[in-house]
């Protein structure tokens, strides 16, 4: 069974995002609540649907929950930039797009702790789900509205939902 590389070395920042040092994901993941930080990136149709992928049953955290179209960690000696360019090619196959910034938050559950640098986009091509990821789909925005609480999304989805749906494909509207 495919699982994650608990020896990938991350690095460990501050609530600003300065680098104090570095752990691995397995370190980061077992409840030590060392900040890390990771990318997100909401994609929309131009119909102002918005595309979640269903996270993979041997996923260390929220297995088989429906999530944020790319997340994924920032690597040691990675900036933001490259992490999230890095991540939206490998989880997605996506490489012409243009991200615009929505936030930053840190992000706590009881087993991590992660600084979340949130962005947006629009994108009507083809997206090629890969084997990160247990495939993907574009929902409705009433439909994921409708699904909120229910326990189909991640804790980490249903933190920036409201915001996100919010703004929907219309890039005019302010975050």
């Amino acid at each position: 069974m495919k699982q994650d590389n608990n020896q990938e070395l991350f690095p460990v920042v501050d609530e600003e995002g300065n680098i104090l040092g570095a752990a691995t994901r397995g370190e980061c993941h077992n409840g030590s609540k060392l900040l890390h930080p990771v990318v997100h990136l909401h994609v929309f149709n131009s119909q102002g649907e918005l595309y979640l992928q269903r996270r993979p049953l041997w996923k260390d955290i929220q297995p088989g929950k429906w999530d944020t179209a790319v997340g994924g960690h920032v690597d040691l000696g990675e900036s933001v930039e490259q992490a999230l360019q890095r991540e939206v090619r490998e989880e997605l196959g996506i490489t012409d797009f243009t991200p615009q910034p929505v936030t930053h938050y840190v992000f706590e559950s009881d087993r991590e702790r992660e600084l979340v640098f949130t962005f947006r986009t629009v994108y009507d091509g083809p997206v090629s789900p890969s084997d990160e990821l247990d495939g993907g789909r574009f929902w409705p925005v009433e439909e994921i509205r409708a699904n909120l609480g229910q326990g189909i999304f991640t804790p980490n989805f249903e933190t920036e939902a409201e915001k996100i749906l919010a703004w929907g494909s219309n890039p005019s509207h302010p975050i």
